[in-house]
């Protein structure tokens, strides 16, 4: 086999691959005469069908079979040989394929940069140490609370906190704008879910009176039409409610699975249910640290293949968040590549780093640690085992936690090794840095 290796630009190469006829041509009269003493063909019996006849009806379609068996072993074989690591697949131009001459052909790919790890020891990184309180956990009470709150129909006036049942129509300029009618639609004041200045022009009515308002659509509001603007909402109130919190009973602890125990209990597993989150939101704050740290110190060139391919994992990850089914639409018309560019690009550096730093540190997953793992995942559903065992037997899932364990061990291993300060936070704070709002 005849091989010749070019960089074509930047991590580029260009195999040129020569293969000798005799290898292809006595594979294919390998199979044909196999073909020969087991295909059936009217008028011959089995086994006694002519190689020329077979040649005749199958010749082109398993030459065409074995020069592509060929092509791909020949490829791994010359990268192989010329010690080069493709980055996704080949694109294969034919130079040669005539029968009974040597195959030829040329492979264009990328391969993996080289990555030149910075010094970590120069990284200057923030540990966050906070803890879930008594206070903490008296606050998360009062929201479960809230939320399993019901309503009561008053006779007052409207207060915050309050939901009222309202209609209204806005208009600009005395003209009924898009988007700006409602009939019978729900609304709790306080909630910040309307433009400033609606909710609050609703406090004080009580049912049946009816007001009109004068707003001020924000600058960043969605609709060009209305950013900024000066608007009137006609408003009339059909009902006034007030929620009424549950007592912390029996029956409210089991709405939450704890059957035993009472408030103690109750409090004992809200505990540890905001732990494991003020632990998680801790752990990806850190993480992040130290993922933009490794990109801002690092330069490097990211194989095309491997971003395209990561713009259709994120884009499928889209399209599988929002329930969208690929056959009803033209998802790269609705969900371009440009959408995901950058986010890709950062994922494949970013991958294309730590791989390098696991190599570098010797790193494997740690056994223990996936265990923990496996078994943090598995206590947030009602029957824990049965989970750790469905992860132990499918090495899908496994492999999915190792690399995550692998992930975890690579930022401590910066940690250790960069200037680390910590900084004394709240449960609330981290809670609230940590949300999608913020």
């Amino acid at each position: 086999m005849q091989v010749s290796l070019e960089t074509t630009s930047g991590l580029e190469r260009r195999l040129t691959i020569g293969v000798p006829a005799e290898q292809v041509e006595s594979e294919v009269e390998k199979r044909l005469k196999e073909a020969a003493r087991n295909v059936r063909i009217n008028g011959f019996r089995k086994g006694k069908v002519p190689l020329s006849e077979v040649k005749r009806r199958y010749g082109a379609g398993v030459r065409q079979e074995v020069v592509g068996e060929v092509i791909s072993r020949s490829f791994y074989e010359a990268v192989q040989k010329e010690n080069v690591k493709p980055a996704g697949q080949p694109n294969i131009q034919p130079k040669q394929m005539a029968a009974g001459k040597d195959l030829e052909y040329i492979a264009t790919f990328e391969v993996y940069p080289t990555v030149a790890l910075s010094d970590l020891s120069a990284y200057e990184l923030t540990r966050i140490a906070a803890e879930v309180t008594e206070a903490d956990i008296d606050n998360m009470i009062e929201v479960l609370r809230k939320h399993q709150a019901t309503w009561t129909e008053v006779d007052r006036a409207a207060a915050d906190g309050d939901k009222v049942n309202i209609d209204f129509v806005g208009t600009k300029d005395g003209v009924e704008f898009a988007g700006g009618k409602a009939e019978g639609q729900d609304l709790v004041l306080g909630s910040k879910s309307m433009i400033p200045g609606f909710e609050d022009g609703i406090l004080g009515m009580k049912a049946g009176e009816e007001k009109v308002i004068k707003v001020t659509f924000p600058e960043d509001y969605q609709s060009e039409e209305l950013k900024g603007a000066n608007a009137e909402f006609a408003i009339k109130v059909h009902k006034v409610t007030e929620s009424v919190l549950p007592e912390l009973n029996k029956a409210f602890f089991q709405k939450f699975g704890v059957e035993k125990g009472g408030e103690k209990q109750f409090r004992k597993e809200v505990k540890a249910n905001m732990e494991r989150e003020l632990g998680n939101a801790i752990k990806a704050k850190v993480k992040g640290q130290v993922m933009d740290a490794l990109i801002a110190s690092h330069s490097t060139d990211v194989p095309k293949a491997l971003v395209a391919n990561e713009i259709n994992v994120l884009r499928e990850q889209m399209l599988q968040r929002f329930g969208g089914q690929k056959q009803n639409f033209d998802v790269k018309s609705l969900l371009p590549d440009t959408m995901f560019q950058e986010e890709a690009e950062r994922r494949v550096t970013l991958g294309l780093i730590v791989g390098e730093i696991v190599k570098s540190a010797k790193l494997k997953p740690d056994a223990k640690r996936v265990k923990a793992m496996i078994e943090d995942i598995a206590s947030t559903y009602q029957e824990p085992q049965e989970v750790v065992e469905y992860y132990n037997s499918n090495r899908e899932l496994m492999a999915g936690v190792e690399s995550a364990v692998l992930e975890d061990q690579v930022v401590d291993y910066i940690l250790s090794q960069a200037k680390v300060t910590e900084q004394q936070s709240s449960y609330d704070e981290v809670i609230k840095s940590s949300s999608p709002q913020q």
